[in-house]
């Protein structure tokens, strides 16, 4: 691991090896148990319970167990400032940073925008299919980092899809995934393994690894990476979170391109979350534009109309020809000056007369603010229903002792053992080392994308077969 590394793991909690125990009283200052809401108790049930069916669908939980530990009185300049000359490798962030699921269950997110992939099959053109996207709106909480050999799989019939997730590597760490429509409609699939950077009051991840879908039915094959994600103020302040670069995506058959361009935030917030981009053709031509942001909406219209409104907003009469689509209300406080201003709110889209709505942001659940602010999506990934032992291999998430622990609010135990399973971690490779063995992955295979041609991590297939017999014991 190189410093650059090691320092961002120090400062996101993103541990992979940092549970050395050096810095544990840290974990002590700010776990604390925490009393759980009778009302919620009763609405999310006991963990294991299976959840009611409606007309034959199962239902999932809408509520977390417990709410959200509260991070108003710590930062992370109050701990780092305390290991001023000790090697970063060497800190323990406290658990209190984190949010109750592994990196592999937020990759799964991908899947909460699942319909426009549905819908993207469907149409008959390929512009048409170029047209639906998805979107992630990404949280500035820190998931768990995997342990190596770590899976996640999720299944969900009401949705029309199965997934499957494999953390391959642990230096760099890397992230595999596969899914496949249940009616054979598509395959999605992908690893993610970013280069991280430390500017000083932010950490700037830098995305690497192929994604790719498939749209079974049309024979297309669409590849892309996803833009660059910096958070903000993660020393002191309050966090807040933006992604820019240029994503291209790459329909394979025809030749047709996406060009989506994720605007950084500038000066006085103005482009905070806008995306602009189009759709072109092989030799170049625009067919379709695209603008809104990737927290709220995207819209598309044809070229001649957005051009010839951009006439008009340069002349600044554009206010008459373009309503204000509303969107989630961004934090406008500004978080001291040791800290990157939080941009001013920018709540509005300008919505050009003729455009088509392509996609709009879940509505979060009324309690979101006290479960992580996760989604209705989110706050089922860990739920784990009666029986899911039986079925699920000993390396399922849902199986993690600290993640289980501080999702039921329990943050001495998920404390105690985040730094058991990183110790473990680094016992089993230092026997690994000894004995000149390599990890064996499970379920993903090294090998080249059959689109692009770069080296990509590849299903292995039979997951779903549920032999787990030759499983680690990683937990």
């Amino acid at each position: 691991m190189n410093g650059e590394e090691e320092f961002f793991d120090a400062v996101t909690g993103f541990d992979s090896d940092n549970s050395s125990g050096e810095f544990s009283e840290a974990n002590q200052k700010v776990t604390g148990r925490i009393d759980l809401d009778s009302s919620n108790s009763s609405r999310t049930g006991k963990s294991g319970e299976r959840p009611p069916r409606e007309n034959g669908v199962q239902k999932h939980r809408t509520a977390l167990p417990a709410p959200m530990f509260t991070r108003s009185d710590f930062s992370v300049w109050s701990i780092l400032k305390k290991c001023i000359g000790l090697e970063l490798s060497k800190i323990t962030m406290p658990i209190a940073f984190n949010e109750p699921l592994s990196f592999l269950q937020r990759i799964t997110e991908y899947m909460e925008h699942v319909y426009l992939i549905h819908k993207a099959a469907l149409q008959p053109q390929p512009l048409e299919r170029m047209q639906v996207g998805s979107c992630v709106w990404w949280r500035p909480g820190k998931p768990f980092n995997p342990l190596l050999g770590e899976t996640y799989e999720l299944v969900r019939e009401d949705l029309g899809f199965r997934f499957i997730s494999e953390q391959v590597s642990h230096h760099p760490p890397i992230s595999a995934f596969y899914s496949e429509g249940l009616s054979q409609d598509f395959v999605f699939h992908g690893s993610i393994y970013p280069k991280l950077k430390f500017w000083g009051k932010s950490v700037e991840a830098e995305p690497r690894g192929t994604i790719t879908l498939e749209l079974l039915k049309h024979g297309e094959a669409y590849t892309w990476t996803n833009p660059t994600c910096c958070v903000h103020n993660v020393i002191i302040g309050k966090l807040w979170i933006e992604q820019y670069g240029t994503v291209e995506i790459l329909n394979h058959r025809t030749g047709d391109k996406c060009v989506l361009n994720f605007r950084p935030c500038g000066l006085f917030g103005k482009e905070l979350h806008r995306v602009e981009g189009h759709i072109q053709d092989k030799n170049k031509k625009k067919l379709f534009m695209i603008y809104g942001k990737w927290t709220e909406c995207l819209w598309g219209i044809d070229p001649s109309s957005y051009e010839s409104f951009k006439k008009q907003e340069r002349r600044g009469d554009h206010h008459r020809k373009a309503r204000l689509d509303v969107g989630p209300e961004i934090a406008s406080e500004v978080a001291g000056d040791a800290a990157d201003d939080v941009p001013m709110a920018q709540e509005t889209v300008p919505v050009i007369p003729g455009s088509r709505l392509l996609w709009r942001v879940n509505s979060r659940p009324p309690n979101s603010a006290q479960m992580y602010n996760f989604t209705s999506f989110t706050v089922s990934l860990n739920e784990l229903q009666s029986g899911m032992e039986k079925t699920l291999p000993p390396t399922d998430c849902r199986l993690r002792p600290d993640i289980r622990g501080m999702e039921n609010g329990n943050m001495d135990l998920a404390s105690q053992e985040k730094e058991r399973l990183g110790e473990e971690q680094r016992e089993a490779r230092k026997e690994r080392a000894k004995e000149e063995a390599e990890w064996r992955t499970r379920w993903f295979r090294l090998g080249d994308n059959p689109h692009t041609g770069t080296p990509d991590w590849l299903y292995a297939g039979d997951y779903f077969e549920r032999n787990f017999s030759d499983c680690p014991d990683i937990y």
